[in-house]
């Protein structure tokens, strides 16, 4: 079971990335824009930004590693349970948060995946 250490292990092997924090709660940040974020308020929840299309087809999934709250309706967010997900779907699913937030030079950065 992947904890924010590993979410930052995974997110400080891209590009121009930075610990930081966002609502008073401990984020990864590329070039200033926030892209995950712990979720202080409810353990064991990450914020990761994505596209409303990516979010729809991950809740409709049904797969319980992603939820969502009223407060991010209509909003390019989703709740990932770190309890639920894999490493490896982390991996993917944090790089992709990354690459929504990122400026196409520090896209163009990336060669290797992270972690």
């Amino acid at each position: 079971m992947p904890s924010w250490d590993d979410v930052v292990e995974i997110g400080c092997g891209l590009p121009e990335v930075e610990e930081s924090t966002w609502f008073r709660s401990p984020s990864l940040k590329v070039k200033g824009k926030g892209f995950a974020r712990l979720r202080t308020e409810a353990e064991g929840l990450l914020v990761l930004m994505c596209t409303l299309e990516e979010k729809e087809a991950m809740l409709a999934s049904g797969d319980p590693t992603f939820t969502t709250t009223p407060h991010y309706d209509g909003y390019g967010a989703i709740l990932v349970d770190l309890d639920v997900v894999e490493r490896e779907q982390l991996v993917e699913l944090v790089t992709e948060a990354w690459r929504c937030k990122a400026p196409a030079r520090v896209r163009a950065m990336r060669t290797t995946p992270p972690g």
